[in-house]
């Protein structure tokens, strides 16, 4: 099947994705629809696929090295986003998650705090507080948005009234598929700077910018010398069981990553580096197939909602493969998907994990057959 030019959507069956081993398809029962965790019903692209099965082939499964992960990347930055990715200035990590607390305890002490913009990506709570740092939420806008004012509060007032050492910024946004933009991202940015806050980017989600916006690298604008950003191939190539991952820090950072204690570099794995250099050296015109394809369903996804669950709100998400619904108004209580789940066998990611503001949301993952979408949302109308 030529995977370049047809829809990745739309290649594999209910009945291949079941046999499927990852936990998307093995946490829940097999009547139960799985809309829930991050990952695709997507065959592998065919570069990665073919790079691969050669490494495999040739024995080659060995330790993992960084040169070519951020040669790959630098390249696919500077075609897509005019952005170029230094390697003095980048470090393998085993994945984004785990870069974010590596470069959090380069830049923060156990007990200072660490901002984000609630409702947002759930182990962002758990990584922080597990490396002895507090979570201060400075929550989004209604709209999804960045609200200057609640994050200029969020730095000043900190942790216990000392103010913010970091702020962890998720661009693209998940839950809300945001996609921020230069002027709101300068805008923070400057308070960062003027309350003495170091920045760090999640950039997961970057090659995920659906049409109608426009992905701007943190480390792009002006002011984010001494800022660090994450990046992976995982989500936009359905590589998340092949780890690997790239931490690029601004301009006058760069000694500071290199403190990064040298062992970090031992967890990607070498099948993961092949994979991702793979996806973001020849893996544009998948990609380009897939945002279209993700297109579609976020429409399909609205025309559905409107059929059959009209109270539920969905404002279209503008990056990622996620939705986030606004279930308030069925009167499911603040975690609308226990009983999509239980009466419409549908798994949802529940609303309340996100923090402020997700309470009666409901997260799901629309990187599926429009089929599959089109049953789930059956499911949980019938659900009510």
């Amino acid at each position: 099947m030529d995977t370049y030019t047809s829809n990745p959507l739309r290649q594999c069956s209910l009945d291949e994705l079941r046999r499927r081993t990852s936990a998307k398809w093995r946490v829940h029962p097999a009547d139960v629809l799985p809309l829930w965790i991050a990952e695709m019903d997507v065959h592998l692209a065919e570069p990665v696929a073919e790079a691969l099965h050669a490494a495999v082939a040739e024995g080659d499964t060995g330790y993992a090295m960084a040169d070519s992960y951020t040669e790959a990347l630098d390249a696919f930055a500077q075609r897509h986003w005019g952005w170029r990715v230094r390697p003095e200035r980048a470090a393998i990590v085993p994945d984004v998650m785990g870069g974010v607390v590596e470069v959090l305890k380069l830049i923060t002490s156990p007990g200072d705090a660490v901002v984000v913009n609630s409702p947002v990506y759930p182990p962002f709570y758990a990584f922080v507080s597990h490396m002895d740092r507090r979570v201060v939420e400075a929550p989004l806008t209604p709209e999804g948005r960045i609200d200057p004012d609640t994050l200029a509060r969020a730095f000043r007032e900190g942790a216990d009234g000392g103010g913010a050492a970091a702020y962890l910024l998720c661009n693209p946004h998940n839950p809300t598929g945001t996609v921020h933009t230069a002027g709101e991202l300068t805008a923070a940015t400057e308070l960062a700077r003027e309350h003495g806050v170091r920045v760090v980017a999640d950039e997961i989600h970057a090659p995920l910018v659906l049409p109608g916006a426009r992905h701007v690298p943190y480390l792009s604008l002006p002011g984010t010398e001494r800022a660090f950003s994450l990046l992976s191939a995982s989500k936009a190539w359905n590589l998340a069981g092949l780890k690997a991952a790239m931490a690029v820090a601004g301009a006058e950072s760069a000694a500071e990553l290199a403190r990064m204690p040298e062992e970090v570099s031992h967890g990607p794995s070498h099948l993961g580096v092949i994979g991702h250099v793979a996806a973001l050296r020849h893996g544009d015109d998948w990609l380009r197939a897939l945002l279209s394809a993700l297109d579609d369903n976020r429409r399909l996804l609205s025309a559905l909602l409107e059929e059959h669950l009209p109270q539920v709100g969905y404002r279209s998400h503008e990056g990622t493969f996620l939705a986030w619904l606004d279930c308030r108004a069925l009167g499911l209580g603040d975690d609308p998907a226990a009983a999509f789940l239980e009466r419409g066998r549908v798994a949802l990611i529940p609303g309340p994990a996100f923090g402020t503001g997700g309470a009666g949301y409901a997260r799901l993952n629309i990187g599926t057959s429009p089929e599959i979408l089109e049953e789930a949302v059956r499911r949980m109308a019938a659900a009510l």
